[in-house]
């Protein structure tokens, strides 16, 4: 069984990866802040079901297929760069207009279901979350994993991620008459907006490591 000795530096590296600026904290971030606490905690559920998948897939081999395979990875990549891209240029759109649609009103927010897609594509199609799991899941596993060990260490990353973005909803959402200023709702959309096309570009760009 996997031991609290590889259990909690495996989740230190995790919860530092989850925390780091990226893609999924933009999402979480002008969701939880233009449409509040559910649709913020939707999107970091969304995120939290693609680390599930990939964690899976990295436990049992599955991910480094995707890694290994230069075909797999681009296609992946090009998927989640263009989807970056997309929903940044909506964020940049809704700048554009002005924030004349006030937090609130029909068609300003999103549904809980959009955004809970959002987070899981958003996830799903960063084939870097398949590199950074095959290169650190291994280093945690005992020599010989049981599927309780495989099991265990997979859920380390789910629930962290889980625990950290749903902090970030409701903190970010208690704040959401902030953002329904328009002033400071087109400067968060530009922002992110901005933040997504550039991760999008860099992930477009990005070969296949860690960096």
């Amino acid at each position: 069984m996997a031991s609290w000795s590889q259990l909690v530096p495996f989740g230190g590296v995790v919860l530092l990866g989850a925390m780091s600026p990226g893609p999924d904290f933009a999402v979480v971030l002008r969701h939880a802040a233009t449409s509040g606490r559910r649709a913020g905690t939707a999107t970091a559920l969304g995120i939290t079901a693609g680390i599930l998948v990939w964690s899976v897939v990295a436990a049992f081999g599955v991910a480094g297929v995707l890694a290994a395979s230069a075909v797999a990875f681009t296609a992946v990549k090009l998927a989640g760069a263009a989807y970056l891209v997309f929903l940044g240029a909506k964020a940049l759109l809704a700048a554009r207009r002005g924030g004349e649609l006030a937090v609130g009103a029909a068609g300003a927010s999103v549904t809980a279901a959009q955004a809970f897609r959002e987070g899981l594509l958003c996830n799903v199609l960063n084939p870097k979350c398949a590199v950074f799991f095959v290169a650190l899941l291994p280093q945690f596993l005992p020599a010989h994993p049981s599927l309780a060990d495989t099991v265990l260490i997979s859920l380390v990353p789910v629930l962290l991620t889980a625990l950290w973005f749903g902090v970030v909803a409701n903190v970010v959402g208690g704040l959401r008459r902030l953002f329904a200023v328009p002033r400071v709702r087109r400067t968060l959309d530009a922002l992110t907006g901005a933040l997504l096309i550039a991760l999008g570009v860099r992930l477009a760009a990005q070969a296949r490591s860690l960096t």
